[in-house]
């Protein structure tokens, strides 16, 4: 039985879904009604933690992919955390969902995040000073 579990918290502008378990083409409908709740209830900043995914196919993807798009439409950011394996500190591509996204060629559509703490902060931008 595929399961999948979201927990929601606010940070300012931001809100983060915690998702745990399997995301695929069962489960994903449930990530995509949660985004777009997100962005009717006025929320487009987004952060969505998948470091706790174990698995994830094409329709798991779709949906990322399908929420960057509606995000950026509204003027929105979306943010995914895809920690390094501690484990394994050879596998840099942020686990099984980052290992999925480099195979078909589309996390460089994302921005990605080791944690929740390095997403939620605001970079800024400054001009590189002028030598004297």
């Amino acid at each position: 039985m595929t399961t999948i579990e979201v927990d929601e918290d606010e940070h300012g502008p931001w809100t983060v879904f915690r998702v745990r378990g399997e995301l695929d083409l069962v489960t994903s409908p449930l990530i995509r009604r949660r985004v777009h709740d997100a962005v009717a209830g006025g929320r487009h900043d987004l952060v969505i933690d998948l470091s706790a995914v174990r698995f994830c196919d094409s329709s798991g993807v779709g949906v990322l992919i399908a929420s960057r798009r509606l995000l950026r439409s509204c003027g929105g950011r979306l943010r995914l955390i895809l920690p390094v394996d501690a484990v394994d500190a050879v596998d840099r591509d942020g686990g099984h969902v980052g290992r999925v996204l480099s195979a078909l060629g589309v996390r460089r559509l994302f921005d990605v995040y080791e944690d929740v703490p390095e997403a939620l902060e605001e970079v800024t931008w400054a001009p590189p000073r002028s030598a004297p």
